[in-house]
């Protein structure tokens, strides 16, 4: 008659402050009666609502510091724990930090990951001769390449990067705020400026942009042969580049 959900339906913390914002004086052990709740365990709840939170200043500390710049939004678990440390002199062990985070509401939701490039489907796709083996015998025998996209204060740079297999080198770097086919092509031109890649397999997704004819005249008058993921959305099979870049 006070509740119209069954107890199953209520969590047992939600009990207690229905009895506590609706319970009257002598009224206390019949509501705890009728919620399937224990006296002593109301008595306990109340005791604990009293006491001051001891991790007061977390909370306070984790609002203020998104509030520094707005980049801080993005601060996950580990990276808050960090700043604590740095500039807040923070003497809480990163498990405390994480369960407040989680308690106050403050935890980011992952981000799903997306790819940048896009597949054009109508294009000539090319072998994948990689087959997830990226180890390399000898310099620029194998490379990979891969587009990354950063948010600036003033809007998203692009960046177009290609490593060497053999030792991670990043023989070959371009910004620019598109993603253009151009892009990936002066990033090998560059490339070849400093580096002998003729010969080399190149391995990258199936995007538009490696799938272009001004990406494949480059490649050809460089002499670098072309290898591709076996399938649009299979990120494992360029997991090198997609690591680096």
């Amino acid at each position: 008659m006070f509740f119209r959900s069954t107890p199953e339906e209520v969590g047992k913390q939600s009990r207690f402050e229905f009895i506590q914002k609706k319970a009257k004086e002598g009224e206390v052990a019949l509501y705890c009666r009728v919620l399937d709740v224990s006296p002593q365990g109301y008595k306990k709840y109340i005791e604990n609502t009293k006491r001051s939170y001891k991790y007061a200043e977390l909370p306070a500390n984790m609002q203020a510091i998104p509030d520094e710049d707005i980049f801080n939004k993005t601060y996950g678990k580990r990276r808050m724990y960090e700043k604590l440390q740095l500039d807040y002199e923070c003497d809480y062990c990163y498990n405390t930090v994480a369960e407040v985070m989680r308690e106050n509401g403050l935890l980011q939701k992952k981000n799903k990951a997306k790819g940048l490039t896009k597949s054009d489907k109508a294009a000539q796709k090319s072998e994948n001769l990689i087959e997830r083996d990226f180890s390399a015998e000898a310099p620029n025998e194998k490379i990979v390449t891969d587009i990354t996209e950063y948010t600036a204060s003033d809007g998203k740079l692009y960046v177009s990067a290609i490593f060497d297999c053999y030792d991670n080198t990043c023989i070959g770097l371009t910004i620019a705020d598109n993603m253009k086919a151009e892009m990936v092509v002066d990033t090998y031109e560059k490339a070849s400026q400093n580096y002998e890649l003729s010969g080399a397999i190149s391995h990258s997704d199936r995007g538009s942009q490696y799938t272009s004819a001004v990406y494949r005249e480059t490649i050809e008058r460089l002499n670098i042969i072309q290898s591709m993921n076996s399938a649009s959305g299979r990120c494992l099979d360029n997991a090198k580049g997609e690591s680096k870049c």
